[in-house]
């Protein structure tokens, strides 16, 4: 039975843009309250991924740039970095400030820089960014929060009612179950289950299955067997959301998006060994989507 390959990038950059306000409101309480949420906000890719070419630190699949207005009517832009690497990242501290001053230089305006970070290393807090020589200093501090953290603070993320519960954890339990398919399965039910329990509505459900069912993927077998259960399990409640035709747009919808990452990574001479590697696209599909970007230019 062929491993699945686990992906976590993807799904929270998903979850991300379609539950802004709630990730704020989950993991920044603080500055949920400061932000003028009647104005909207606008997600700024362009001006991300301009910078990041910039300063050649690689392709952020998961880091946003959003434009926010506070209460006083002020213009702001948060950065939210997600880092999943189950590794220490030595330069962390160092991307976070280039990142900062790269976007104020640019475009002039008043950056709040916020860090998610879902590795497995408890040890690891990076610091604030400092430098110094000769009497001159520089420091840069941002928030920073650990996901690792809510593991013993499972029984909050149970009652709350908050998207982000759910996303963390489905994040902490597919790092878990790793090397445990069978476990892998049950939770991925278990927490699907909890989706109809707490009466979240019928596209919430539809939108939050599609963060389960992307993370926490499963061999061929089991994910027959999960959605079999599934199936039985809506058909009891009388709500087949998931099993319905939906779910074969869940799939097209998984599809797109790594068949976006991957064009945007052909068109930066990136290689197809390196680009499978990070969207589990085979070759045989890389190199169709290599022969359109061919015929683009």
């Amino acid at each position: 039975m062929t491993e699945p390959r686990d992906e976590y990038d993807s799904p929270w950059k998903d979850i991300l843009e379609a539950y802004f306000q709630d990730f704020i409101r989950f993991f920044f309480l603080q500055v949920h309250d400061d932000i003028d949420w009647s104005r909207g906000y606008d997600f700024l890719d362009q001006e991300l991924q301009q910078v990041v070419r910039d300063a050649e630190l690689g392709k952020r699949l998961a880091d946003k740039l959003v434009k926010v207005w506070k209460l006083t009517g002020e213009e702001t832009w948060v950065l939210v970095h997600i880092e999943i690497q189950s590794q220490e990242e030595g330069n962390f501290s160092d991307r976070m400030f280039v990142y900062y001053y790269r976007l104020r230089d640019k475009y002039q305006q008043k950056i709040a820089s916020l860090a998610i970070l879902g590795d497995e290393r408890d040890s690891w807090r990076p610091q604030p960014f400092s430098e110094e020589l000769w009497g001159c200093r520089a420091s840069f501090e941002f928030p920073i929060v650990k996901l690792l953290d809510y593991a013993p603070r499972w029984d909050e993320l149970e009652v709350s009612r908050n998207p982000f519960a759910i996303a963390i954890m489905a994040h902490l339990k597919t790092k878990e179950t790793r090397n445990d398919a069978q476990a892998r399965k049950d939770w991925k039910f278990r927490l699907t289950r909890r989706l109809y329990e707490q009466g979240f509505e019928r596209q919430d459900i539809l939108n939050l299955f599609r963060f389960l069912d992307w993370m926490m993927e499963l061999p061929e077998g089991l994910k027959q067997s999960f959605r079999a259960e599934l199936e039985q399990y809506e058909q009891e409640r009388h709500m087949p959301y998931v099993t319905s035709i939906e779910q074969m747009g869940i799939e097209k919808g998984r599809q797109e998006e790594r068949e976006t990452i991957a064009l945007n990574m052909l068109r930066k001479n990136i290689s197809t060994v390196t680009i499978s590697e990070l969207t589990g696209l085979s070759i045989e599909q890389l190199q169709r989507l290599q022969a359109q970007v061919q015929r683009e230019t």
